[in-house]
């Protein structure tokens, strides 16, 4: 992975959670992570609410602390940097934020918003900032007139726009982006797909893009990487993850996605009952108490992620014997 922008391996966070009166118990919430970005690449790392999707996004730029693992970026470990380290690479990682007003300061204009990273960094000269700052309103499709509205004055579209030029002021490498246009109406979130993926081609950016929606996924991801319950479950290309997906939570999570016409017909795979719990979870399959494919086996044997081929992995037990087998029937 010598070649990637950004490696992530190992990486674990948990958290205390009070069990009885003196007692304290742990959060997964991110387990043995592991995944790389190139430059100029997208992964999207999908998975229901609650998989630990904006966490392992939260650790990545060390917003928050990892309890584990290793994060590099450009080949330069960040994990175990003080704090003074880590904000001389704030510049090079970036996030952009599900909710746009929310991520706003609403007592400030967004011109100053997004001067306010030019400032800090030292990006540009005092005297270059509003001529910097009009330039990013321009790249993301917002006017001049834009610069001094508040941002309950702008539409969720223009909130999120600014919320991206606030991102791109600091000229990053990688941006996270934690489902940026979940909140937009279906036109507006079809205009910001194609304004990051025209940015991304103009800028040579790296996206982390999480998301719960495979649609978008499979419009603007180059490779998937599925996570449920804090574990990486599947990887590879989106189009191989998504038309012929490996692992049984992957599967449902496909399955469950509307098809294009009412009368295509698609076969759909359920997960009985309710997920296990992120507190002390257990070392075997996380997936066996809902899982319509389960065996004997699954309960004993660790899944662990192993590859399938070069650009494959998959965290099921049982495809991973079957397929060493030459046995492998998805139909069952």
């Amino acid at each position: 992975m010598t070649d990637s922008l950004l490696e992530v391996a190992g990486l674990g966070k948990r958290y205390p959670v009070r069990s009885g009166v003196f007692g304290f118990r742990e959060l997964v919430a991110a387990d043995e992570v592991s995944l790389s970005v190139k430059a100029g690449e997208t992964l999207a790392l999908v998975g229901e609410s609650g998989s630990g999707k904006s966490t392992v996004g939260r650790c990545i730029l060390r917003l928050e602390t990892p309890s584990g693992g290793r994060v590099r970026l450009d080949g330069k470990e960040i994990t175990e940097l003080p704090e003074s380290e880590v904000r001389k690479l704030r510049p090079q990682m970036q996030m952009v934020y599900q909710e746009p007003l929310e991520s706003l300061n609403p007592r400030h204009p967004v011109g100053k918003l997004v001067a306010e990273p030019l400032f800090l960094h030292g990006i540009v000269p005092k005297s270059d900032i509003k001529r910097r700052v009009v330039e990013l309103f321009r790249l993301v499709g917002l006017g001049e007139e834009h610069v001094g509205r508040y941002p309950h004055a702008l539409s969720g579209g223009q909130q999120q726009r600014v919320g991206i030029a606030r991102a791109l002021a600091s000229n990053p490498r990688l941006l996270v982006l934690d489902e940026p246009t979940s909140a937009l109406d279906v036109s507006v979130e079809a205009q910001i797909l194609n304004l990051l993926k025209d940015l991304q081609e103009k800028l040579k950016l790296a996206y982390l893009f999480i998301s719960h929606d495979l649609a978008v996924v499979s419009m603007l991801a180059d490779r998937v990487a599925v996570l449920y319950l804090g574990q990486i479950v599947e990887t590879g290309p989106t189009r191989d993850v998504l038309f012929n997906s490996y692992h049984p939570y992957t599967r449902a999570l496909v399955s469950a996605t509307p098809v294009d016409h009412p009368r295509q017909k698609k076969r759909r795979i359920s997960l009985s009952g309710e997920p296990t719990s992120p507190i002390d979870p257990p070392a075997n399959c996380r997936l066996v108490p809902r899982c319509p494919f389960a065996q004997p086996v699954c309960s004993k044997v660790e899944a662990e992620l192993a590859s399938v081929d070069a650009h494959r992995s998959t965290r099921c037990v049982r495809f991973q014997r079957e397929h060493r087998n030459g046995i492998w029937n998805p139909s069952e």
